[in-house]
């Protein structure tokens, strides 16, 4: 019955968002709307709320994705210079996932991880 996972986030400013999204990580629109905003890359969707108010300090939003192509999807970003998290780099963990992690503008922390 069930279908899919979307994960809602929030986000201070729209255009930052998308922009990091479209432009640094490959994502393209899927939806823009007052307050809203919509990315999709590869069949997968995360929608962002506006929160205005957000301490991105304090925003404990994670996402976990899944990948079947860790290291191109590491070593892509890494060409396209997006920042990884400064404990986040490309490593194979104790629970049998090999993964990388980023911070969106608002501390969204988003996990890519591939089963070893």
């Amino acid at each position: 019955m069930l279908t899919a996972v979307i994960p809602k986030l929030p986000m201070r400013d729209h255009e930052v968002t998308r922009s990091y999204y479209v432009d640094q990580l490959g994502f393209t629109i899927a939806g823009s709307y007052a307050g809203y905003l919509i990315v999709e890359r590869d069949r997968f969707q995360l929608h962002f709320f506006h929160s205005a108010d957000l301490d991105a300090r304090a925003n404990d939003g994670q996402v976990y994705i899944r990948t079947d192509a860790i290291d191109a999807l590491y070593h892509d970003l890494i060409r396209a210079r997006v920042r990884i998290h400064p404990n986040g780099a490309l490593s194979n963990k104790p629970w049998g996932q090999r993964e990388f992690a980023l911070l969106d503008p608002d501390h969204n922390l988003l996990t890519f991880g591939q089963a070893l």
